[in-house]
């Protein structure tokens, strides 16, 4: 047979770990970025469990480790920025690697960049399908036949709105506010600890990161009427509001989100949707089932990239099948995953100040536990 022509739109973590699978499997994957270069961020993302089991297959597991940042614990501070108590990020022994979501899309860029066609700069304007193909025109290359084309681009997914429909269709509000910014060293105290500051329906985190810091910041204020997540003095604006009057370093790690010049924010959002494939196109990673920031969306993506293209290699003349089989096994994992949401955000969120008490004591009684059965471990990781 002469090898399928797979177009992948979306070069983050997903679509090129997908596309190394695909090569390997005798296809050919076409990955289009719209961006003129690899971009992701630098927030801090978990590879464990069955994502530790693709990169083991990869070989770069040896790569992700390397580029592991050096955090081994979380610190939790009081309204005054004094220490409360102090959690360790894994369990011990664990295989688990917590690196840059940058670093991870860079390292599954290039296991795939020998055997996989990348086009940046370009997106695509509109796709048609029939019995036999996906007719799409891009946004600058020529137009192109492919045989099967998967949306691994992100949250607000042209693919899935192109195919699926809206995406007010299948996003389910969670009530939060996300804002990032990246932040020099030398603005970091704790290199193996992440600061964790709350206040009721707020939360900033200070993440050592690896070459540079993260200053992070979900709050729970709704949207104005008409709000445009494009606009980025709105978001400052927002994040600005939610932030006042409180303590810590708080006043500092806002002036360097204003200084920045481009900060991440969005709200955050849970993607549900009945069927991740219509004909010959299928949706990956969070295009199909964003799990938002309290999940494990990179774990996700690279455990769904290899059962995608498993199954595509196991129906070689049925898509459709292949398609059904993903998500069938796939959707097990992200179920698990989704049902975390509304409970993790209540822990690391807390509404009221009632709730923020309740978490506290529960926190500070979990580290003494810690503390006694692990400190031993934790001191020698830590130097």
């Amino acid at each position: 047979m002469t090898p399928r022509t797979v177009l992948v739109l979306g070069a983050g973590v997903a679509g090129p770990t997908l596309a190394y699978w695909l090569a390997r499997q005798g296809m050919h994957p076409v990955v289009v970025e719209k961006a003129e270069t690899l971009r992701s961020s630098g927030n801090p993302v978990d590879v464990k469990g069955p994502a530790i089991r693709v990169a083991e297959e990869m070989d770069v597991l040896p790569r992700l480790r390397a580029a592991a940042t050096a955090v081994t614990g979380a610190t939790l501070l009081d309204l005054g920025g004094r220490p409360m108590a102090r959690l360790p990020t894994a369990p011990e022994g664990s295989d688990d690697v917590e690196i840059t979501r940058a670093d991870l899309a860079t390292i599954m860029f290039d296991a795939a960049a020998d055997s996989a066609e990348y086009v940046f700069g370009d997106t695509v304007v509109s796709l048609t399908q029939d019995p036999a193909g996906v007719d799409v025109t891009f946004a600058k290359a020529a137009p192109r036949r492919f045989d099967l084309v998967i949306g691994t681009d992100g949250i607000h997914s042209t693919v899935r709105r192109m195919v699926f429909g809206p995406e007010e269709r299948f996003a389910r509000d969670l009530g939060f506010n996300l804002a990032t910014v990246p932040l020099p060293l030398d603005m970091i105290r704790e290199r193996h600890d992440m600061q964790v500051y709350n206040a009721p329906g707020r939360l900033a985190v200070l993440h050592p990161g690896k070459a540079e810091g993260l200053a992070m910041f979900v709050f729970r204020t709704p949207l104005p009427p008409g709000h445009d997540r494009r606009d980025k003095a709105a978001h400052l604006r927002l994040a600005t509001q939610a932030f006042q009057n409180l303590g810590w370093r708080i006043p500092e790690l806002i002036d360097a989100l204003h200084r920045h010049h481009d900060p991440y924010f969005d709200r955050l959002s849970q993607i549900r949707i009945d069927s991740w494939s219509r004909g010959r196109v299928a949706l990956l990673g969070d295009a199909a089932s964003s799990v938002a920031v309290f999940g494990d969306g990179s774990t996700l993506a690279v455990a769904g990239a290899h059962a995608l293209a498993g199954a595509l290699a196991a129906n070689p003349r049925d898509h459709t099948r292949a398609f059904r089989e993903y998500e069938k096994a796939h959707r097990r994992l992200v179920n698990a995953k989704g049902r975390q949401i509304k409970p993790l955000a209540a822990v690391l969120v807390p509404r009221t100040t009632s709730g923020l008490a309740t978490r506290n004591l529960t926190t500070r009684a979990l580290a003494r536990v810690f503390s006694s059965k692990l400190a031993p471990a934790l001191s020698t990781a830590t130097q």
